[in-house]
């Protein structure tokens, strides 16, 4: 991971959740009202519905596979990964970025391959369980983030862009591979030494007993998320093990918090969701 840069002092780093519900208007008319107050901010995005949407309408149907430890991603051959690249960059990134430029904000769309912003190892044996047998996967286009470009985008946001994030990276062979969206942001808040990492999702956060929002926590201390992972349900397993990334990175607190509401991101940061810190 690269070094921590002192231009997150102040920074927020917002990740927008790909599931269904997620209300991208409402995330982007409160980045306007927020970067109207001189707050900076990056703004990475997920796909997930989308690409399901666009697999479907082509004939070719998402995979999903889970690993040993309960982790569960999509399966990324070289056509997954194609519709998958049409679905967040081809067709989300730009539409989050003319929703940011009719609020009046200069946001600029990019993947992590632009610029080589996330370099990621590929991961070429995936063990996997299927009918409780586990199988090796050699075939699949996902990978691991070693590194970020934190230099342009310190540089992007000291030029006044929003840097908008779709969750690609190149790897180490020059070739396009899908990264998980949460665990891209977290990387990102690391890197860039962030004030706050918000995690935006179809749920009002983390759950002790899911879907039960009875059993919501409020606040989650860090020495907690491996115990987290143990009760964290599907997606949400990945956005505990985001938190902790991004804190083992730098990152001074992470929320996850609900996307669905107005003004997701204002209310997170006043406290609503699940604090880690």
């Amino acid at each position: 991971m690269s070094s921590i840069n002192p231009v997150g002092s102040n920074l927020i780093v917002v990740k927008a959740g790909g599931a269904e519900g997620v209300n991208f208007a409402a995330i982007c008319e409160d980045i306007a009202h927020l970067t109207s107050l001189k707050q900076p901010m990056i703004l990475v995005h997920g796909g997930s519905s989308e690409a399901n949407r666009l697999g479907e309408a082509l004939g070719y149907p998402p995979r999903f596979i889970t690993s040993p430890s309960g982790y569960t991603s999509r399966y990324t051959d070289k056509r997954t990964l194609e519709i998958f690249i049409m679905a967040v960059k081809g067709k989300i990134n730009p539409l989050l970025v003319a929703e940011l430029q009719k609020r009046g904000v200069n946001a600029l769309g990019m993947s992590g391959i632009d610029g080589r912003i996330l370099m990621a190892r590929r991961k070429k044996a995936i063990r996997s369980v299927v009918n409780g047998k586990r199988k090796v996967i050699r075939d699949d286009y996902s990978g691991k983030i070693e590194s970020v470009n934190y230099a342009l985008l310190k540089s992007l946001i000291s030029q006044g862009y929003l840097p908008v994030l779709a969750p690609l990276a190149i790897g180490f062979e020059g070739e396009a591979l899908n990264v998980d969206a949460d665990r891209a942001a977290a990387m990102v808040a690391g890197a860039m030494g962030a004030d706050a990492l918000v995690l935006l999702t179809s749920a009002p956060g983390l759950m002790s007993a899911y879907p039960d929002e009875s059993t919501l926590i409020d606040l989650l201390p860090r020495e907690d998320l491996d115990k987290a992972k143990t009760y964290a349900q599907g997606r949400m397993k990945k956005k505990v093990l985001g938190a902790q990334e991004a804190l083992q990175a730098g990152t001074s607190r992470v929320i996850i918090a609900d996307g669905r509401v107005q003004n997701p991101i204002q209310r997170a940061l006043a406290g609503e969701g699940t604090h880690i810190s």
